[in-house]
């Protein structure tokens, strides 16, 4: 395989990735609490692939690492008083199915056992480890702090948690981390009653991006064509020399 060929099915293999990732985003436009992926780039060199000439390495473009923006998303009204929103870094400590899990996504809802939830029904995570119990019958009240009252009594206080290295969290679905990082008090963040952290991944930024992955595509499909046609025509002109 040539040094054009070989470059060409690199490029086609990073925009498959980056296709892949790009749609994602553009499908979660409206997910409360989602935050965009982006792509890291490298040059990766094959020591076998040296295009045909000694000495001479192709370079091939890789996703080297996908990164997570974790930039804040806007805070849209729904007066919903179950509805809760953070203002600043951290996250909302839930108890998942195989351990903690951390989210943006504060569309919480009161379970049947009258626990706070989320919308999968994993049970909001207190200070200190405790579960949350309301009486779905009366209105809560949340305060900036994260304080949970109901009838005039604190019912506990959400666990607003943040991590050193808030790239070492890891995606679990569309809203959800995970982190073997011990986490840690999140520092000045406000919590927003009546209100949801729309995603961060722009609709239009989204859409531009998916075209101009896609026509990239294209242009390397056809280079690959063009490489096809070339290394043809070269031996149709070999053979009809020889002979």
């Amino acid at each position: 395989m040539d040094a054009l060929m070989i470059s060409a099915a690199g490029g086609l293999r990073a925009r498959m990735e980056s296709l892949d990732m790009v749609a994602n985003n553009l499908a979660n436009t409206e997910t409360s609490g989602y935050k965009t992926d982006r792509e890291f780039y490298n040059l990766y060199i094959a020591p076998e692939a040296n295009g045909g000439d000694e000495g001479s390495a192709v370079t091939l473009p890789v996703i080297e690492r996908s990164w997570t923006d974790f930039s804040q998303g806007a805070l849209r009204p729904t007066g919903s008083a179950l509805d809760l929103a953070l203002a600043g870094k951290g996250f909302f400590a839930v108890d998942g199915p195989s351990g903690s899990l951390y989210t943006r996504n504060g569309n919480f809802r009161v379970s049947p056992a009258g626990l706070l939830v989320t919308a999968e029904g994993y049970p909001v995570r207190a200070v200190a480890g405790g579960k949350l119990r309301v009486d779905p019958a009366s209105p809560i009240e949340v305060s900036g702090d994260g304080a949970v009252r109901q009838n005039g009594q604190t019912l506990g206080q959400l666990e607003i948690a943040d991590f050193a290295n808030a790239g070492a969290a890891i995606k679990q679905g569309a809203s959800y981390f995970r982190s073997a990082d011990a986490p840690q008090p999140a520092a000045g963040t406000q919590v927003e009653q009546g209100k949801l952290e729309g995603s961060n991944a722009g609709a239009a930024e989204s859409a531009v991006r998916l075209v101009s992955v896609m026509r990239q595509f294209e242009m390397l499909q056809k280079a690959m064509s063009l490489g096809t046609q070339m290394n043809r025509e070269s031996v149709e002109e070999v053979a009809r020399v020889a002979s």
